[in-house]
């Protein structure tokens, strides 16, 4: 397994992406799982194939989670990270490229757009917070200080380069993605029933959980806040 994280700032710049190999090498000790890992900080950007060391023959899954979120686009930079970001998969040629996207439309150049996303998005997620965890919990409100108020803090007060939240809605990606080469592999029903029917039975009824052009779609009271799409070479 390659674990792969934005170098944080400081003298450790690999330090979280390296707890994580620790972390799941201990899960695997326990259970008696076989377990390699490789850790790299950099920019999704700047990545190249050599860096991930795959063997000959080896069957290649791609897992990329809500991180696109901060790549620049052409508005940022002539040579668009996000078509070499696509451009490195591509290259890895993955038997399965699983994509997550954050579906939210923070990356308008105009504050009083992004302000207005920004506000319907994180209110939402508040308004979830508030329906499923108590108000003194420390958990909760780490989760809101630490992280969430920071990506509002950036999405709301930064610009131009120092602006690093710039999330796109999963139909957007879904257009990038086909432009830069890749075929949609239907999601397994069997599965999504599955899922649906857990999270009927488990979790807040203002939950949702469904599909939209072959996307899974997770949301709160209507409003969807995260895709997941299956994706292979064309």
């Amino acid at each position: 397994m390659t674990g792969v994280d934005y170098p944080e700032r400081g003298f450790r710049p690999a330090k979280a992406v390296h707890e994580t190999g620790r972390r799941l090498a201990g899960y695997c000790e326990r259970f008696g799982v076989p377990f390699e890992y490789h850790g790299i900080a950099k920019k999704l950007e700047t990545l190249q194939p050599e860096d991930f060391e795959i063997a000959v023959d080896e069957l290649v899954v791609v897992n990329s989670l809500y991180v696109q979120k901060r790549l620049p686009d052409e508005t940022l930079e002539a040579n668009n990270p996000r078509d070499a970001y696509f451009e490195l998969i591509r290259k890895l040629n993955p038997d399965l490229f699983i994509e997550g996207v954050v579906n939210a439309a923070f990356n308008a150049p105009f504050f009083i757009t992004r302000f207005r996303e920004a506000l319907f998005f994180y209110s939402s997620v508040y308004d979830l917070f508030e329906a499923t965890m108590p108000r003194g919990s420390q958990e909760r409100m780490m989760i809101e200080r630490e992280l969430y108020g920071r990506i509002v803090q950036n999405v709301i007060a930064c610009e131009d380069a120092a602006r690093e939240e710039r999330p796109e809605t999963y139909r957007q990606w879904h257009g990038r993605t086909l432009r830069a080469g890749f075929v949609q592999v239907p999601l397994d029903q069997e599965f999504l029933n599955r899922a649906k029917d857990k999270v009927k039975a488990n979790y807040h009824k203002d939950f949702v959980l469904g599909e939209d052009n072959h996307w899974m779609i997770q949301g709160w009271k209507g409003r969807v806040l995260y895709a997941l799409s299956i994706w292979k070479p064309a």
